[in-house]
């Protein structure tokens, strides 16, 4: 049985190969294998500029909106951040459809060129006299379009790379795109696909398992702005820097992690690393959750304390003079008294936030790559565009649901259930990674295994 699953690791996505060689069902030239490799190194850099932008916008969406339309408020972010995915949502499958169909540069190009024009809208939407709010609503949506091509992305890496190859492949598309974090196709044979139906229960299941996935961190990004300026009282830039280093970090670990399960799926497997993972991030959410007698600073204590006639007659004076001038203005810090929970629920010290930020670090990236990584191999030799297509799709709803779910319920309950909440996702998703766990194996493993049983 072992021999059998090294064999099916050393087998091509397409065809078969004699192990040690580059031999499919026709002789793969060594200009092919290098064009291959060239083109698998380009959608790399393609990851990479989208993260860069990605990064370079999401931590500056909140004090951006707060600027340029006042109306907005935090359940309107959950939905500036949501519409990202509502594109890519949509655009995934239609990509993947489309490649499975016709050239794979073609929806890159228009994915490309659709990116860079709603990311032009963007950074002009302070510029209409009203509703301003709708039109990042609108930009950010048209960027998450473009975004759609990670399907096309991840379906050419899958057919381009052996089982074998695979895992570091994808874990190299990850790494790339953590990269871009930190700083803010070639033509194949037609060959003979062998017969097999794939296991539905595990495509089913892996698309949860990335939804999820997906889901926990896109509100864990989305809660980091508010968060910090609610619990630390910290102004808008600094909540933009701060959270830029925090998001910066992030990225080098999961760089880090990345290279890291590439060496670790090779002794435990793929299986393990993902329940590993997931297991860390419901420790991270556990450790968020607020304790303590120690609460939050409210923003009325400001005004409240400023009334009282401490002061002397020249300091009076003084912050009168500098309070008259606008670019001396003071924007009021801490949790808002419009959020009741405010009042009775503890802070979340800084020590936790950042043990916890540390955590989901490091299960985040584990679990994304071992995720669609597990999905490639589940799908086996048939064209991939679709199913990847629709995996974007999951994660593009997961990134839809989840800053609306946390802005939700963290403006109107508070941390302590939005956080109790995100635990029982995890937990449940657990149970399902449980359940479902000898069949996510390799299409071919898992065929061998019909076969083996059958003769």
């Amino acid at each position: 049985m072992a021999s059998l699953e090294t064999e099916a690791e050393q087998e091509p996505l397409l065809g078969c190969r004699t192990s040690g060689s580059r031999e499919w069902n026709v002789i793969e030239t060594e200009e092919h294998y290098k064009s291959r490799w060239r083109s698998i190194r380009i959608l790399y850099l393609t990851m990479f500029l989208s993260s860069v932008a990605f990064s370079i916008v999401i931590m500056s969406i909140w004090p951006y909106l707060q600027k340029i339309d006042p109306t907005a408020d935090a359940s309107f972010l959950g939905w500036v951040i949501a519409s990202f995915s509502i594109g890519q949502m949509v655009a995934s499958p239609m990509f993947g459809l489309w490649s499975n169909y016709r050239p794979r540069k073609e929806p890159l190009f228009v994915s490309i060129f659709i990116s860079v024009a709603a990311n032009c809208l963007y950074a002009y939407v302070h510029v209409p006299a009203s509703h301003n709010k709708y039109y990042m609503l609108v930009a950010r949506g048209l960027v998450g379009f473009g975004a759609g091509n990670v399907a096309v992305v991840r379906s050419y890496i899958a057919g381009a790379t052996s089982l074998q190859e695979r895992t570091s492949a994808m874990a190299n598309t990850s790494a790339c795109q953590a990269l871009g974090f930190i700083l803010g196709p070639a033509n194949t044979d037609e060959v003979q696909i062998p017969q097999g139906n794939i296991d539905q229960v595990a495509v089913v299941a892996t698309n949860i398992l990335f939804f999820v996935v997906l889901f926990i961190f896109a509100l864990f990004e989305t809660i980091v702005t508010p968060l910090t300026m609610d619990m630390y009282a910290w102004t808008r830039e600094q909540a933009v820097l701060y959270g830029g280093i925090i998001l910066a970090a992030l990225g080098i670990e999961a760089v880090l992690i990345f290279m890291g399960v590439k060496l670790l799926s090779k002794k435990i497997g793929e299986r393990a690393v993902l329940l590993g993972g997931l297991t860390i991030v419901w420790v991270g959410f556990f450790i968020l959750l607020p304790w303590g007698n120690q609460f939050p600073k409210i923003q009325w204590e400001d005004l409240h304390n400023n009334s009282i006639p401490s002061a002397t007659f020249g300091e009076i004076i003084i912050n009168f003079w500098k309070s008259s001038r606008e670019d001396h203005y003071e924007e009021p810090t801490g949790c808002p008294i419009e959020q009741a929970w405010c009042l009775y629920t503890p802070v979340i010290h800084l020590a936790q936030f950042l043990t916890s930020t540390l955590l989901v670090g490091i299960g985040y990236p584990a679990c994304n790559v071992m995720s669609y990584t597990l999905y490639s191999k589940i799908l086996g030799p048939k064209p991939q565009g679709v199913y990847m297509g629709w995996l974007t799709a999951s994660g593009s709803g997961a990134r839809i649901l989840g800053p609306v779910f946390i802005s939700q319920v963290y403006t109107y309950w508070g941390p302590r259930w939005a956080f109790s909440l995100v635990c029982g996702i995890v937990i449940l998703t657990i149970t399902l990674l449980g359940a479902v766990y000898k069949r996510l194996i390799a299409f071919s493993v898992r065929h061998g295994r019909i076969r083996e049983s059958a003769s």
